[in-house]
């Protein structure tokens, strides 16, 4: 997003309201950010008027949406007053318990589920998501979506966040490089890989210091499995970016 398009993002009424087929495709084409979207009677309920009152708390960065109309909450098997919650990237989302909502109740719920499984770096949410560290590092995924072996790897990156959404530990930042060009040559330095193809590693969010997973320069993505098993060494701590720092030491004499 550039400034101006963030500037609209704001103006733009924080609640969108889905009538028709159409407006409910553009609700489903969304996945790189948090969306919910609830089922209310009429604008003049005050339980949309509580779920339109979150909205301005969490607006533009999270997208909010609402139904009046009963054939659009059939197809989006919403009852009525209920809020559904999707993660990015995630085709199912989670039904908020306990409708109808207070504004405060929506508020809590959002903030405990604000920490996606997989969530897109982009340039309006870069130091939000940088300063989100888990434990002092960030698993980072680099992919370029138009290239076939990185769309590739996205697919798996998604299979996995699938799975493992109930992790609260496990949030995988994923950046296309193409939104970045300026700063490629930089990370390729910074971290020692080859951004030409697909890449999943641990930074350290204070230093720099990184671990990559092996992928033979993209001629072998992982699976699925592969790439849990993986994780679960980050997640473990087996695989740490400070443990690779004391066996670099040598190497750095021949650059």
């Amino acid at each position: 997003h550039t400034l101006v398009e963030f500037i609209y993002d704001v103006l733009e009424d924080p609640v969108e309201i889905i009538d028709n087929n159409r407006e409910l495709k553009g609700f489903e084409n969304i996945e790189e950010d948090i969306k919910l979207v609830g089922y209310f009677k009429s604008h003049k309920s005050e339980h949309f008027e509580a779920f339109a009152d979150a909205a301005e708390e969490f607006h533009p960065h999270v997208k909010f949406f609402a139904t009046f109309n009963p054939k659009v909450a059939k197809s989006l098997e919403l009852k009525l007053n209920e809020v559904d919650f999707y993660e990015p990237f995630m085709d199912d989302p989670k039904v908020i318990p306990g409708k109808p909502y207070s504004e405060k109740e929506l508020v809590k719920f959002i903030e405990d589920n604000d920490r996606p499984t997989l969530r897109k770096l982009q340039p309006h949410n870069l130091y939000e998501i940088w300063a989100d560290d888990i434990g002092g590092e960030h698993i980072v995924a680099f992919a370029e979506e138009a290239d076939i072996d990185g769309f590739e790897f996205l697919q798996i990156l998604k299979h996995v966040a699938e799975d493992n959404t109930e992790n609260p530990n496990l949030s995988i930042v994923w950046i296309d490089p193409d939104d970045f060009p300026l700063l490629v040559p930089h990370w390729e330095k910074t971290f020692g890989i080859d951004l030409s193809h697909p890449q999943i590693g641990v930074i350290e969010a204070d230093d720099a210091d990184s671990v990559w997973m092996d992928m033979d320069d993209g001629e072998d993505l992982p699976s699925v499995d592969d790439l849990e098993d993986w994780l679960e060494d980050v997640l473990s701590g087996d695989i740490d970016p400070e443990d690779e720092d004391e066996d670099d030491d040598d190497d750095d004499d021949d650059d």
